[in-house]
């Protein structure tokens, strides 16, 4: 699979008519040719994965994760695109979660959800509090505040009776944790673009895995969404994440297209060419040995 040029089924923007054939999200959406095409790359992208990993496999109703950020306004724009063409056979409901940071404004997204008629859910569970107590100064929150969300986060999913929690994870998020993994962790690991959860009955689902950031970023512009910041981990510096997205704008500014070529990669790894005889029968090798053998 090439991930940068696989070519699937053309999606006609504009209906028979010359009409938008848009659902009520894009009422207001720009109707240049540069937003169509990225639109209709972003779509593209996102069938994609819902082919390449077999996400559709058995799913009848998603939860949705909405932060309020770009990327999940994207996530759910692109599944309602999709759900407005025939083309996911999925119930989709968005969740909020308010951790109870300050300044928190409340409003925006159960009006904007309601404007554009969304089935929602927004839920209130103050863990800003328990981060900011349990994480020492100068720390930073990331970790066990994602770990709070994402167990309140299942927790509504079963509540609402769905099968997947999706999330708006995009392409530097998945290459950002390998490298941190790698520089960091001492270990070959990132985000996958499906995982089956511990207790083995929700699965956790990545449409955006293929998608570039700047294209969320333009997209989200371009659509006006309503950005809420994140005062919590939004206002640390020195993150090592952040240290790793500078290290990879650095390499594509100087060899454009190497974000597409590392994330090809983590499609094709060969574990005999690797270091661990957990994942190669090293010991197993024998001199004498074919293909065929």
């Amino acid at each position: 699979m090439n991930i940068a040029t696989t070519v699937m089924d053309e999606i006609d923007i504009e209906a028979e008519d010359g009409a938008a054939a848009v659902h009520p999200m894009f009422s207001d959406a720009p109707r240049s040719v540069s937003f169509n095409k990225l639109r209709k790359r972003l779509l593209r992208q996102v069938r994609q994965a819902l082919e390449d990993f077999q996400m559709l496999k058995g799913q009848k109703r998603w939860l949705v994760g909405l932060s309020g950020g770009k990327d999940s306004y994207g996530l759910l724009s692109i599944l309602l695109d999709l759900k407005w063409r025939g083309l996911l056979p999925v119930e989709l409901i968005a969740c909020n979660l308010d951790q109870g940071q300050p300044n928190f404004p409340k409003h925006v997204l159960p009006d904007y959800l309601t404007k554009i008629g969304v089935a929602h859910r927004i839920e209130y569970r103050d863990t800003y509090s328990i981060v900011k107590e349990k994480v020492p100064e100068g720390a930073t929150y990331c970790s066990l505040c994602s770990r709070l969300r994402r167990g309140n986060l299942y927790r509504i999913a079963r509540e609402e009776g769905c099968d997947a929690l999706v999330l708006g994870h995009h392409r530097e998020d998945i290459l950002e944790t390998f490298f941190m993994n790698f520089f960091h962790g001492g270990r070959l690991a990132s985000m996958p673009a499906k995982l089956l959860n511990d207790e083995g009955d929700l699965m956790l689902l990545r449409p955006l895995a293929y998608a570039a950031e700047d294209d969320l970023a333009k997209f989200a512009a371009a659509m006006q969404f309503p950005i809420i910041p994140c005062d919590l981990c939004g206002s640390q510096d020195g993150l090592q994440r952040n240290a790793m997205k500078d290290m990879l704008a650095d390499i594509e500014r100087r060899m454009p297209g190497r974000k597409d070529t590392m994330l090809r990669a983590l499609a094709h790894v060969n574990p005999s060419h690797l270091l661990d005889p957990k994942l190669f029968d090293f010991a197993g090798l024998m001199t004498g040995q074919t293909d065929a053998d």
